[in-house]
């Protein structure tokens, strides 16, 4: 299994349904792809550097997980159709392998 590091945001709002959404989302679909999530950090409230959905800010989160490589297409997708995702990027980290 390889190390990679998922950077994501959702829209702020007042509660947390959101975030507890995406993040169970991206939670059981890393069990269906048999990936390991090692750390998972809220990096909370952060601006942007344009607005993007009407929003100026972001409730961000950082997870890092080992799975197998051909597991990375299928959380993408998932990632890509969760609507409280506004945006994400994935990133290997070979330095964690």
């Amino acid at each position: 299994m390889k190390a990679y590091e998922l950077l994501y945001f959702v829209a702020p709002s007042a509660d947390d349904k959101p975030k507890k959404l995406a993040y169970d989302r991206i939670e059981s679909t890393l069990k269906e792809i048999k990936g390991k999530i090692d750390n998972v950090e809220d990096l909370g409230k952060m601006n942007l550097a344009y607005e993007i959905d009407g929003a100026n800010d972001g409730d961000y989160t950082l997870i890092d997980f080992h799975c197998d490589p051909a597991g990375i297409a299928e959380l993408n997708r998932v990632l890509r159709l969760t609507v409280e995702v506004q945006r994400h990027m994935i990133v290997a980290r070979k330095d964690r392998d």
